[in-house]
């Protein structure tokens, strides 16, 4: 069951406070988009890569993909304003067939076995995300005061990859596009349309690397791993 990766990792990543794009900070000495790369050059389901990337970014990203061997990324596109821009870019640069994963480029753990199952899932439903159960207590606040506790039975952290048929998801992006509606993932897209989306269970592991603090988990992600194998 093979499947295409659009990956947008054009964006500046401001809340990381590094001066740079986050995909360029590097763990273990390798940076950040090469550990996401590798998942999907590493999987033999993942036929193609579609890298989204800032104008001014192209030749660093260029010399990435050199340095480290990844051969799948057929396609660097230019980024937009906004990631659902970026990711729309992306889109229009694949055959109007199959299965899409969209994936953030600065969240390096997930498994393949994870995407497996998503994609397993997204072939039969035309719409898959992952996600996991909130672990704290949610509440409503505004104006600085708590206004309601929100039953979290029912409340899921959503993460990427999410897995759409193409056409499924291209024809969200475009009818957003109509609307100008924003929207704050992919799978918001096809909800606005009142479709259905799947929901995959995932783990905690599979962060966003967003703050600084960030940095500090991934490296004890990256432990745990070394004491498993």
């Amino acid at each position: 069951m093979n499947y295409k990766v659009v990956i947008p990792a054009a964006g500046q990543g401001k809340r990381m406070k590094a001066g740079k794009n986050k995909q360029f900070i590097k763990l273990r000495d390798i940076p950040v988009i090469i550990h996401t790369l590798r998942v999907f050059e590493q999987d033999t389901w993942c036929e193609e890569i579609i890298l989204v990337v800032n104008q001014n970014e192209l030749e660093q990203f260029q010399e990435l993909l050199s340095s480290y061997h990844i051969n799948k990324v057929c396609s660097l596109v230019i980024g937009g304003e906004e990631r659902q821009h970026s990711v729309y870019n992306g889109l229009k640069a694949l055959k109007n067939e199959g299965i899409v994963l969209i994936h953030d480029g600065a969240r390096p753990f997930v498994t393949r076995e994870t995407i497996h199952r998503l994609v397993r899932v997204a072939s039969e439903e035309k719409a898959a995300v992952l996600g996991v159960p909130v672990k704290d207590t949610m509440k409503r606040v505004q104006d600085g005061y708590i206004i309601e506790t929100i039953e979290r039975s029912s409340l899921w952290a959503i993460q990427t990859p999410q897995a759409f048929l193409v056409p499924f998801i291209k024809h969200a992006h475009e009818q957003a596009k109509k609307q100008s509606f924003l929207g704050t993932d992919d799978a918001s897209l096809v909800e606005q349309l009142g479709e259905r989306v799947a929901i995959v269970e995932s783990d905690y592991d599979n962060i966003k690397l967003t703050t600084p603090e960030d940095l500090w988990y991934a490296e004890a992600i990256l432990q745990k791993r070394e004491q498993i194998k």
